[in-house]
């Protein structure tokens, strides 16, 4: 933040008036940078991927301050990008990387419950995601993610449930491929389990009793993540409509794109399953946890699919 707050206030004081200053900043405080500069009205986040010439989501994020003519200067720009852009507001993580972290949490509190990484890696690909998150973390690399866990620690709530695994591979020198090891080996050059001493020592110290899940378990479980943060980023206002998170996490994060996006597929399942689902996620997370109204967001979603339908019907 130091060092982002330092150049925009430099860049404010050549800059000439109107000059847009846009940030790529993935979770920090946009709103924060904006103050030091004379032009708020001109400041904002565009959020590009990685690999950034590769992937087409960019997320846009508008400060309390942005001007209409400053965001639609951004989608413009996303236009001629080539991109799918995504107006987001100010929060950790934005829309993307704060419903990504919750899936990412639950993933790990399976692996502390007695699930391995490729148990729950395999039940994500088998549901379509690209990758798992498992797999995902050794590609990105799990230094990046303690770094800012460790940044953190001073702030996390005691009574939040934090699981140590990822922790420990990265005390242990497993940061990702680049080391031969983190969740999974790679010293033949391909990814293959590993030996699980270090996640069997963390379960022990915290006296777990191994559980055993079944693939659709492990679905249930992300998806209810998915589901349950998604919702509560509709309530904060941080996305402005369902359908902003379904183009978010199949455009940004590899959900499987026939399935329409997590809220659009949720919409189609039985109410009873996406209940069971959301209530082992509050089960898992414990009590402090944070519960979004997920019924309320599919309701509203179940609405607009009974008027879709009606207006097909018509056209037809």
């Amino acid at each position: 933040m130091a060092v982002k707050k330092e150049l925009f206030g430099a860049l404010d004081a050549i800059l000439k008036p109107g000059a847009i200053l846009a940030t790529n900043t993935s979770y920090l405080d946009i709103d924060e940078m904006a103050a030091v500069t004379s032009r708020a009205e001109n400041v904002l986040g565009l959020h590009f991927f990685s690999p950034a010439d590769i992937m087409k989501f960019l997320e846009v994020v508008r400060t309390n301050d942005t001007s209409a003519d400053t965001l639609a200067t951004a989608l413009n720009l996303a236009k001629k990008l080539g991109k799918q852009p995504v107006v987001a507001r100010v929060a950790e993580g934005f829309i993307g990387n704060r419903i990504y972290a919750a899936y990412r949490r639950h993933a790990e509190f399976l692996i502390e419950e007695g699930a391995t990484p490729q148990d729950v890696d395999t039940a994500a690909t088998e549901f379509g995601f690209a990758m798992g998150p498992f797999a995902v973390g050794d590609m990105s690399g799990l230094d990046i993610a303690w770094n800012m866990r460790k940044w953190q620690a001073a702030t996390r709530d005691p009574a939040t449930r934090y699981v140590e695994i990822s922790d420990r591979l990265c005390e242990a020198g497993r940061f990702d491929r680049k080391t031969n090891g983190g969740c999974y080996d790679y010293d033949t050059g391909e990814a293959h389990p590993s030996d699980a001493a270090i996640i069997d020592e963390a379960r022990a110290s915290k006296g777990i009793t191994h559980h055993v899940f079944s693939v659709e378990d492990i679905q249930d479980r992300l998806l209810g993540a998915i589901l349950n943060e998604a919702a509560l980023v509709l309530e904060k206002g941080v996305a402005q409509r369902s359908g902003d998170i379904d183009v978010t996490l199949v455009h940004g994060y590899g959900f499987p794109r026939w399935t329409g996006g997590p809220i659009w597929w949720a919409s189609g399942q039985p109410m009873k399953r996406i209940k069971a689902m959301v209530a082992a996620v509050s089960t898992s997370a414990g009590p402090k946890a944070p519960s979004g109204s997920v019924e309320d967001m599919l309701a509203l979603l179940r609405a607009e699919r009974k008027e879709i339908d009606r207006r097909k019907s018509g056209d037809a």
